[in-house]
């Protein structure tokens, strides 16, 4: 059994269809549907990374792919557990093997386009435990908030995190994973000083800090008198103000993956982990920072792919899961 977390919709908006269907949905525009459907993965990918975002922003390949994903992962599962968070209620079901349904609607959010919904059957959503106890988001463990939601559409949980998920549905004990040092010292992480007078949440702490690295960053690297030859990384943006616009862009496309990895990366607040932190990357990177040179990963992956280009780092990183993968 998969454990998946899921959101349902721009502004999750087919969440109540969902809920009293009892079905998990994704969606696709209606003009690409049926290159998913004749399983045309190049086809559907050229023809996605056509389109433009609201802020402006052509989806890259690795977006485009997760999208194709996303449906294939909706229409195919079956028996495994889902978990939605609406406000301070924790909802789960469980996918059946029933046929999934395909239905044409145009989205009551955005500039409303025509797209065709894929819901699967599942069992009742609930938000009560098999215990009988209802799931309250704010009872729940600072470490568990770290994997229990997402800001995308859906995040697939790893083994451990999908441990725990099953044993909190099952109203099973929760101390093995409660008594770890890791967990005890969960803490709310603060951004820094010298940040911008009012933060209202994660994403614009992210965005500003991202932002503000970069500029720093193209202060750092020119008009300097080095004995070695220096990057000039330029600025493409008028403005901080009109770079954290772009990065609110990448943020909402990317869904929170790591564009080098596919992992989930977290927004600040989120996590004491700063390695698995979203990072602003060039993806030239003897680019600038500029509109179309630019993706979110985690900040690890931008402190190993240095002076790499993307190509080249997703090669390591495949040599390396490839390893894991016969071990």
């Amino acid at each position: 059994m998969k454990v998946y977390i899921a959101n349902f919709g721009r502004e999750n908006y087919e969440w109540p269809v969902c809920k009293s269907r009892g079905t998990v949905a994704t969606m696709n525009d209606v003009g690409i549907q049926p290159l998913w459907a004749a399983g045309n993965r190049e086809g559907y990918l050229q023809r996605a990374m056509l389109g433009k975002t609201a802020a402006g922003i052509s989806p890259p390949k690795t977006v485009a792919s997760r999208w194709f994903n996303l449906m294939t992962i909706i229409a195919e599962t079956e028996h495994d557990l889902w978990i939605h968070r609406q406000k301070d209620e924790l909802w789960w079901t469980v996918s059946t093997a029933a046929p999934p349904a395909f239905e044409e609607k145009v989205e009551p959010v955005g500039d409303r386009p025509t797209v065709v919904v894929c819901h699967k059957p599942c069992g009742p959503w609930s938000d009560l435990n098999r215990a009988g106890n209802r799931l309250d988001w704010n009872a729940l463990h600072p470490k568990a908030k770290e994997f229990l939601f997402t800001e995308g559409t859906l995040q697939a949980l790893g083994p451990d995190n999908a441990d725990y998920a099953l044993a909190l549905v099952n109203g099973d004990d929760l101390s093995r994973w409660h008594s770890r040092p890791e967990w005890k010292k969960k803490t709310t992480a603060k951004i820094g000083k010298g940040g911008p007078g009012t933060i209202y949440n994660g994403r614009q702490k992210a965005a500003w800090r991202m932002a503000d690295t970069a500029m720093k960053t193209v202060a750092h690297s020119n008009g300097q008198q080095v004995l070695s030859t220096m990057k000039n990384k330029d600025l493409g943006f008028a403005s901080q103000i009109e770079l954290e616009k772009y990065i609110i862009g990448l943020l909402d496309i990317q869904e929170g993956i790591c564009a080098l990895t596919d992992l989930p990366y977290y927004l600040d607040g989120d996590t004491e982990d700063r390695a698995m932190l979203c990072s602003l990357d060039r993806i030239d990177s003897s680019g600038h920072y500029a509109r179309g040179n630019l993706q979110i990963v985690c900040r690890f992956a931008n402190e190993w792919k240095g002076s790499r280009d993307n190509a080249d780092f997703r090669r390591l990183i495949g040599a390396v899961r490839s390893v894991q993968a016969l071990s």
